[in-house]
């Protein structure tokens, strides 16, 4: 595929900015990495033949076959039944309740694996081994004891140390997990980018967690600690939303063809068989993570949450609209999708070409020179455009930063605005911070953007070229004024007493303005609460050819 070629398009609507094709180059893979080794090399590749042969195929073969709920079973399980007069009283449409504060989002998926009678189907990128984790994990463990048909999918670069864990689970009753794009080296993983650079630098984004087919969770929040606002240090304001109605059977189909994909392979196929007394562990490992006392604190505060409260009264306060999923084909885990079967394009023509106004919410934005090229010219029609990314200081990701500083000029000249979120508390009793992005947390995660105040993306995907063309991805385009409002609200009022602001001076040099609480406005000539090597580091990282790959 040509990098040059313009066809791929960022959502901002019609003229989606292009990004690069993000096309790992041929050296990456396992002819390249046979090239030029030497004998050393062919003694190493020699060796890895039977392990890599494992990914070409057959480890495939005789995968089970399963399939989503269907509508007739669904709607009879228990969340159906209390759904019913709902569903019937919005035919076609979702109902959406965005979970903003980590803890919802985690008390959310809690309560629908109890909820669950027939099936969780669960797809994330990454989980980690802490506190939500193992306790989700455990939390399945109960739900297939009890005859729910569990489907665990993961990508296979995001389960760091689970191994043991997870082949426990999978070897009990009403359990599988399949691995995305896996590593046929356990340990080091790292090696799988030496020998076939460029599958392994394709990777499932995808996060969802869906039950009975009847409600699912869809956003930007992976599993872990710091999503869910459980965490000491680093803590992610994000944004998910629980979805019933229409749009879940949708989500329940993309499972299933992720889940059948040429990507997704059965755990036992990869992972060694789980030591003897594994299985056992799991429960007391939550039971540990139980009564560690920040758990304690934590799930002391989730009795008292407004969601749990209306959640268990029956009262949630869902917003009915039109709802679409876009999402990757899985194929895309093998660079063989089509341009038609990406996220980008079902973006692009599900919001058409926007008239008024574009908010748009990313942590990791990295625009490249197209994307400011197609922004620009929709701020030229007189379209108002105001973004929202990490600061540096916030960022967890500072090579991704560097490919967003590089275009900020450019950005600025175009006349969109742009806010850098600031580095926020870490006390996660602290109130909502930035809105509809999410809770109290030092490091921007969500992900999301609004279009002529009437429209609404929620999703795993970021506005950057990894994004658009080696990751897959998955997400809510929602038909709702009242929840663009919110977004446009923000960037009102509570981004700018949050965020730093960017400008201009004369002479075209960027700098930072900083409203502080008593009023008073802060300048800042260079990247605030950086040190020098930090800003050096970011500014060789901006020089480099790597853009493609942020």
């Amino acid at each position: 595929m040509n990098r040059s070629r313009r066809s791929v398009r960022l959502i901002a609507g019609g003229v989606r900015p292009p990004f690069s094709s993000g096309v790992a180059p041929a050296a990456g893979d396992m002819a390249g990495a046979h090239a030029g080794g030497g004998t050393l090399g062919h003694i190493v590749l020699l060796c890895l033949i039977p392990l890599l042969l494992m990914l070409n195929g057959c480890a495939l073969a005789g995968r089970s076959e399963s399939r989503a709920l269907p509508p007739a079973e669904a709607a009879q399980t228990r969340l159906g039944r209390e759904l019913a007069a709902q569903v019937v009283a919005h035919p076609g449409e979702s109902g959406i309740l965005p979970l903003e504060d980590g803890a919802s989002a985690f008390a959310a998926r809690m309560l629908l694996i109890r909820a669950a009678e027939k099936t969780l189907d669960v797809q994330y990128y990454i989980w980690r081994q802490d506190i939500t984790g193992t306790l989700l994990l455990e939390a399945l463990r109960e739900a297939a004891g009890r005859g729910v048909r569990v489907r665990l999918l993961l990508d296979d670069n995001g389960i760091a140390g689970l191994d043991a864990t997870l082949a426990a689970l999978d070897a009990l009753p009403g359990l599988e997990v399949r691995l995305f794009n896996p590593f046929s080296v356990r340990s080091p993983k790292a090696l799988g980018f030496v020998t076939h650079f460029s599958r392994a630098n394709r990777r499932m984004h995808n996060k969802s967690f869906t039950a009975d087919s009847q409600a699912t969770i869809v956003g930007g929040r992976n599993i872990g600690d710091e999503y869910f606002g459980a965490a000491e240090g680093v803590l992610f304001a994000d944004l998910d939303v629980l979805a019933v109605g229409a749009v879940v059977g949708e989500v329940a189909a993309d499972f299933d063809r992720y889940w059948a994909s040429a990507s997704a392979y059965p755990l036992d196929r990869i992972v060694s068989p789980p030591p003897v007394g594994e299985a056992a562990m799991l429960p007391a490992a939550a039971d540990r993570a139980a009564n560690d006392e920040r758990a304690r604190r934590y799930l002391r505060a989730l009795r008292g949450n407004d969601f749990v409260v209306d959640a268990v009264a029956g009262r949630l306060p869902l917003q009915w609209s039109p709802v679409s999923m876009v999402s990757d084909d899985p194929r895309k885990g093998l660079g063989e999708a089509a341009e038609e079967e990406l996220l980008i394009h079902g973006l692009g023509r599900i919001l058409g070409r926007p008239r008024a106004t574009v908010d748009l919410v990313s942590p990791y934005f990295v625009p490249t020179a197209a994307g400011v090229e197609a922004l620009g010219a929709l701020a030229a029609r007189g379209v108002r455009i105001r973004i929202l990314t990490n600061a540096l200081e916030a960022t967890d990701v500072a090579a991704v930063h560097a490919g967003y500083a590089r275009r900020r000029v450019a950005l600025l000249q175009a006349g969109i605005v742009l806010y850098e979120l600031r580095r926020q508390a870490t006390d996660t009793e602290v109130e909502d911070k930035a809105g509809p992005f999410g809770s109290s947390g030092s490091s921007l995660h969500a992900k999301t953007f609004a279009v002529d105040g009437k429209r609404v993306f929620v999703g795993s995907f970021n506005f950057d070229p990894r994004s658009a063309r080696l990751n897959t991805e998955l997400g809510f385009v929602i038909e709702n004024p009242a929840l663009a409002g919110e977004v446009a609200r923000a960037f009102d009022s509570r981004i700018p007493a949050n965020a730093y602001e960017l400008r201009l001076d004369e002479a075209g040099l960027l700098y930072w303005l900083e409203p502080r609480a008593d009023g008073t406005v802060v300048r800042h000539d260079s990247e605030p609460g950086t040190g020098f090597w930090r800003r050096f580091g970011v500014g060789v990282l901006s020089l480099l050819p790597i853009e493609w790959l942020l």
